[in-house]
Formats: structure tokens, sequence, C-alpha cells
């Protein structure tokens, strides 16, 4: 159950990360209380705030729930990955971008290694 808490860790991570792209402090200074219950305008200044607070609260909420169970450096380092991987698949999915020969190689080693950690075969402590 941690590695399934992982990834909903990386997809909040995902979602906060580009909810902090789009948030501008200083755009919460047009917000008055005239245009505050206006959604044409509320909403693209409300939205990246509450995606900052929603998906932090998330993030870290699962990601806690994983630690539990797995190794702190093992989990934060398949967060981390997998997060990674989900930004660029966000940004050629939702953003157009377009991925190099070289970017997909490294993803796909990113991806290996994240299996490496997943399939590992537990250590048996021997004592002699």
């Amino acid at each position: 159950m941690a590695w399934i808490y992982i990834i909903i860790a990386a997809v909040f991570e995902t979602a906060w990360t580009f909810s902090v792209k789009y948030f501008k402090l200083n755009d919460l200074k047009l917000l008055t209380w005239h245009n505050f219950y206006r959604v044409d305008i509320s909403f693209p200044l409300l939205a990246p705030l509450l995606g900052y607070i929603i998906f932090g609260v998330g993030n870290v909420y699962f990601f806690s729930l994983s630690i539990k169970e797995l190794s702190t450096a093992t989990a934060y380092a398949i967060w981390t990955a997998a997060t990674l991987v989900f930004i660029k698949i966000a940004e050629m999915a939702i953003f157009n971008k377009t991925v190099t020969w070289t970017e997909a190689f490294f993803i796909s080693l990113i991806m290996i290694g994240i299996m490496g950690l997943k399939f590992q075969v537990p250590h048996i402590n021997q004592v002699p």
C-alpha cells in the first residue's frame, strides 16, 4: 500500500508544482469585494492559491503514510523520481512540450530505477 501512497503523493506534488508555477501573489491584489463573486475574475486568481493549499496538504499526507511503511530514503527517491516523470508527462500532454531523445533516455533510466527499488530482493541479515 505504501507504493500506492507514493504514487498518489507524486500526483499531488505534480499538481502542486503547476499551482506554484501559475500562482501570482500580486494578482490577489486585483481581487476586491465587488469582483470576488464573479467567477470569470475570481476563479483564475484563486485557483492557483487553492491548488497550492489542497495539493500541498494532500502531498504531505500521502507521503507521510508511505514513509511509515518504507524507509525514508527509498520513499523519497521514488517520490522525487515519480514526480519528475509525471511533470514531464503533464508538460507533453497538457502544454504540448516536446521531448528529446536524451530526455526520453534519462526518464527511462529513472523509471528503471523506480522498478529496481520496487522489485528489489530483501536483504537478509545473517549473523555469523
